[in-house]
């Protein structure tokens, strides 16, 4: 088995549609959706930067 794992920048709010067309396009089954979750230092919140997307490659 090989995995590959993709990089997704995207801002939360306004990059739904581009993150559903990245999905649909892998040809290997999604392992895993992992969110960095960075601090926002004006307000105390968090918001995610970028996801990494763990696909398992059909060998």
């Amino acid at each position: 088995m090989k995995y590959k794992v993709h990089r997704f920048d995207l801002q939360m709010t306004t990059d739904q549609d581009k993150l559903e067309l990245f999905l649909n396009s892998l040809e290997g089954e999604i392992i895993a959706i992992i969110p960095n979750v960075a601090p926002f230092p004006v307000t105390l919140h968090a918001r995610v930067d970028f996801l990494l997307i763990v696909e398992k490659l059909n060998s």
